[in-house]
């Protein structure tokens, strides 16, 4: 199999049909439709079930995503290494992160990369759930990963990452305590606005009032992150936020505790077994310089 052959295989797939994908690749269809059929001849089977408004991936196809994704990045890593040898500039980086830790310290982080490697190019993904941001980096969609849990992944190497400390987050009618520290178990008899099981901000509620003799009520689920802070200021219900989050929900007419006794948080940042790309090895280096990051290898 050739690059260019795994590369149109790939962008048929995520774009859904043919058409599409010649234009984000900025090729002749027909061009797109022959490299196909001769990969197709080549592999002994269809790779697509043709659609009357698109394409479906037959069992075949579905097999080769997976593979081809981490062909097409072990290229991009032997050609980054290359260039860096020579020392030329560039590559891209390529992190998936739930939302709460692409807030903090993802955005941190990645000033200070750029501050030192301002031409990579960087590509951010954020999937709410923990798995799958794992599922990510084991099909090669994303050279790396962070999930906020401190638990080392199997199968993977990982480093910790900064410590983030954990806020009480409550409505205006709570003023009268600023300045005061709010114990767990007072907190836990309240109502909770959260995001679904197995999002990040759900597992911080879950992790830190688990302990308590009544788990915490949740009144409202929501999957969107940024609706949490505006119901909270209208009165719906109290979250915990990393100290980030929770000192901007201030500015909205929250009101911010922070938690007796003081709980902090940390996460994972992790990737495949195996060589990595330059420009995330040295983003790698900047997670263990930053956070005295421990780290777990294969």
């Amino acid at each position: 199999m050739e690059r260019r052959e795994l590369e149109y295989f790939l962008a048929i797939a995520e774009h859904g049909s043919y058409t599409a994908a010649a234009q984000a690749l900025h090729v002749a269809q027909p061009s797109l439709s022959h490299a196909m059929s001769a990969l197709e001849h080549r592999l002994g089977g269809k790779l697509f079930h043709r659609l009357p408004n698109g394409i479906a991936l037959t069992p075949a196809g579905r097999a080769l995503v997976e593979p081809a994704r981490q062909v097409m990045r072990d290229l991009a890593t032997a050609t980054d290494s290359v260039r860096e040898v020579l020392g030329l500039t560039g590559g891209q980086l390529d992190i998936v992160a739930q939302t709460t830790l692409a807030v903090d310290p993802l955005a941190a982080l990645l000033g200070e990369y750029l501050a030192s490697y301002p031409n990579v190019a960087v590509h951010v993904l954020d999937p709410e759930l923990g798995r799958e941001v794992s599922a990510s980096v084991r099909s090669g969609e994303c050279e790396l990963g962070m999930v906020d849990s401190a638990t080392e992944l199997p199968e993977m190497r990982s480093t910790l990452l900064p410590g983030r400390e954990i806020r009480a987050v409550l409505p205006p009618a709570f003023a009268e305590r600023a300045g005061t520290r709010i114990g767990l178990t007072e907190l836990a008899t309240m109502d909770f606005i959260a995001t679904p099981v197995g999002t990040a901000t759900r597992e911080i509620i879950e992790d830190v009032l688990g302990g308590c003799a009544n788990p915490p009520r949740v009144a409202i689920e929501t999957a969107h992150q940024a609706m949490i802070v505006p119901l909270v200021v209208a009165g719906a219900g109290v979250s915990l936020l990393p100290k980030s989050m929770a000192d901007d929900a201030t500015r909205s007419g929250a009101v911010v505790l922070p938690l007796r006794p003081r709980v902090v948080r940390r996460g994972r940042l992790f990737w495949r077994s195996g060589p990595l790309s330059p420009s995330a090895e040295q983003f790698v280096r900047l997670v263990d310089r930053t956070g005295n990051g421990r780290k777990q290898g294969r």
